[in-house]
This record gives structure tokens, C-alpha cells and sequence, in this order.
């Protein structure tokens, strides 16, 4: 599995795996997930890129170079959209992307990215909007929305997969959570030599990385690295202690201790580094429910509901969350609809059998 590779590279008293065998595989999960890029930077970084197979080796690098040419376009694209910002006058973040493999990992080819995610001000989006049309961007139509970002494309010559860019206002759901934004703004400082362009401090981009992983319910190990680069990266410049104040202030609390201490039980080594203020830990998450697709197992439905519905710090966040599962809201089904030509009593009652299809099937496979 790819994750022992991943402690090894992280945690110094776990030696690099040297078994041919042991790569055959990784190579195969670490494709499936996309961190090639990852592996390659910091396996060279570490010195011991030359401790693994000769086949292993070229494998990554050619994962890696290929993913570096695209990050280079995107890093063109990226600096184009931040120009056009600042000549506008209209604040903005530039979130994730290769600026965070840059910041963070120390070089841009050092994880792999496909879109560009940029943090506006709520009130600034119909400019920023404006701002993004300018340069050939054009609304998703198959964006649903989320009530805290907005999705764009841009069609490229020679290639069947547009550039997207995605517009934040915030960082999760203001429905679900009491997040104050307005820190992130004033904790931000100026990007390099613009005066309109800013970069979040490192306490609100681990916190927004963090969040970004329970989003995605910790379903790659991409947002392990995520997490594991940061805490290696700013752990003098941590303090989880006020990160969990906030968080409780925040209702994000939840999402938090889910998350961190997933990471945690996984690299228990962490706790030498920056110890975790909160005594839980998740024991839903596995790795072959990620790794393996067809996993029907009820310890990962089990995981699923417990993500979905008892993630929040608010009963009333569950309980709207608990109705979204039985009911997908019209945003969904006006999609559907627009996708599949059916009416929407039609397109209800399908998505509800399929969701009780699922269950069904896994108490089945149990």
C-alpha cells in the first residue's frame, strides 16, 4: 500500500520499503490516487529516490514531468487571472494550486493540480465574475450550486478537457457552519509585489486544508499529504490549541477532530511533532474503502452517514443535512433534468432508488 511509502517518507524511524513486490502495487495505488508528483519531489528531496526500483523510479518521473508541464500552463493562467484582479481593483486569494505547491512543498511540479481556485469577497462577485469572463471564462452549466463558490470554464485549443476555475466566498457551506470568513481576509497579507492579490497566513491555509480533506471525506491520500506537508512545514508556526478555539466558534469543530485525527491514527508519529488537543479517534476510515471502489462493506457505510449526517457541530446543520439525502435538493435535480429530459417526479424517485439500491447492496455484500 502507498500509505507505507508515505511514512516512511515522513516519519524518520520508518525505513523506505525494499521489496520489488512492495512497488508493483504502490506504483498502481499511487496512480489512482494522483501523487506521483508528490512521491517523485519528495522521495528525491529525502535522498532516496535511488532506494526504490529502477522501474519505479522512471515511472514517477514520467508521472511527474508530465504533471509539471501542465502546472506550468496553469501557473501562466493562474498569474494572468491575479493581473487582471489586481488591475481591477478587486481583492483575491489564489487558493490550493500550484502557488501552495510552490509556498509549500517548494517547488511547482511537486503536486499535481487541474484547476485554479481563487478566494473573493461575497461582495465582489459580480466583478470578479466580470473580471474571469474577460479572459474566456464562461459559467459550468453543469455546476451545481453550493451556496459558496461558483464554477467556470475555459475551452482549450487541442484539448477535450477545459481549464476550470472555481470562484469562493467562503470556505464550507454557510449554511453548515458560523465560519468567519472576514479572519482569513485579515489575517492575509499581500502576494509577492501586487496590492490587491493576497495569500492566507499559514494558520487559515491549514485550516482551510484541513477542511478541504473532510470535504472530500479523506477519500485520497492526496489530502493526507496535504495535511502531513503542512504540519512538517509549519510546526513551529502551529498552534492546534487555538485552531480548535476557533473552530468551536466556527461550528467546524467536528470536521476538524474527524479529520486530524483520521491523519493522526494513521501517522501516530505526529503526536511528537504537535500533539493533537483532543483525546478521539476516528476508527471509521479504511484504507481499502478508498483504494478499492467496489468496497461495499457496512463499516463504510457506517463511515458515509457518520460524514454526512454527524459531522457538524448543530443539530439543525444534521438534520438539514439528513433531509438533503432523502430529498436532493432542486439545484440536483434541475441539472438532472437538464441533462436527462425527464420530468422531475421522475428524477426524485430515481435518485431515491438508487441511494436505497446502494444501501441495500452493501448489507448484502456485508
Amino acid at each position: 500500500m502507498a500509505i507505507e511509502l508515505i511514512r516512511a517518507l515522513y516519519d524518520s524511524n520508518t525505513p523506505i520499503p525494499d521489496k520489488d513486490e512492495y512497488y508493483n502495487e504502490a506504483i498502481e495505488d499511487i496512480e489512482f490516487f494522483d501523487i506521483s508528483s508528490q512521491i517523485y519531489h519528495l522521495l528525491k528531496q529525502a535522498g532516496k529516490l535511488e532506494e526504490t526500483p529502477l522501474f519505479f523510479q522512471k515511472r514517477l518521473k514520467q508521472k511527474y514531468t508530465e504533471a509539471l508541464y501542465q502546472n506550468l500552463f496553469i501557473k501562466n493562467q493562474t498569474e494572468m487571472l491575479l493581473k487582471e484582479f489586481e488591475r481591477s481593483g478587486i481583492e483575491v486569494i489564489p487558493i490550493k494550486g500550484t502557488v501552495f505547491a510552490e509556498q509549500y512543498f517548494g517547488h511547482i511540479g511537486a503536486r499535481s493540480t487541474s484547476d485554479i481556485d481563487l478566494l473573493i469577497k461575497n461582495n465582489e462577485l459580480d466583478r470578479a465574475i466580470e473580471c474571469i469572463n474577460t479572459l474566456g471564462f464562461t459559467p459550468d452549466l453543469k455546476d451545481i450550486p453550493s451556496g459558496f463558490n461558483l464554477t467556470f470554464n475555459k475551452e482549450l485549443p487541442q484539448s477535450t478537457i477545459p481549464l476550470m476555475v472555481e470562484l469562493h466566498w467562503n470556505i464550507v457551506d454557510p449554511t453548515t457552519a458560523d465560519l468567519n470568513i472576514e479572519e482569513f481576509w485579515n489575517q492575509s497579507k499581500p502576494f509577492q509585489d501586487f496590492n490587491y492579490v493576497k495569500e492566507l497566513s499559514d494558520f487559515h491555509t491549514f485550516y482551510m486544508i484541513v477542511l478541504h480533506g473532510w470535504r472530500h471525506n479523506m477519500n485520497s491520500l492526496k489530502y493526507f499529504i496535504d495535511i502531513l506537508q503542512l504540519i512538517h512545514n509549519c510546526q513551529g508556526r502551529l498552534d492546534l490549541i487555538t485552531l480548535f478555539k476557533v473552530a468551536k466558534d466556527d461550528k467546524t469543530l467536528k470536521r476538524l477532530i474527524r479529520t486530524l485525527t483520521t491523519v493522526y491514527t494513521q501517522f501516530s508519529y505526529l503526536e511528537q511533532l504537535i500533539k493533537l488537543p483532543s483525546k478521539k479517534r476516528y476508527i471509521f476510515w479504511n484504507y481499502e474503502h478508498i483504494r478499492n471502489t467496489d468496497n461495499r462493506s457496512i463499516k463504510k457505510y457506517f463511515d458515509f452517514f457518520d460524514y454526512q449526517i454527524f459531522s457538524y457541530d448543530s443539530i439543525r446543520f444534521s438534520i438539514k443535512e439528513l433531509c438533503i439525502w432523502f430529498l436532493p435538493p432542486t439545484e440536483l435535480i434541475n441539472v438532472e433534468k437538464e441533462m436527462n429530459n425527464r420530468n422531475i417526479a421522475f428524477l426524485y424517485i430515481r435518485l431515491f432508488k438508487k441511494r436505497i439500491s446502494n444501501f441495500l447492496k452493501t448489507i448484502r455484500h456485508t
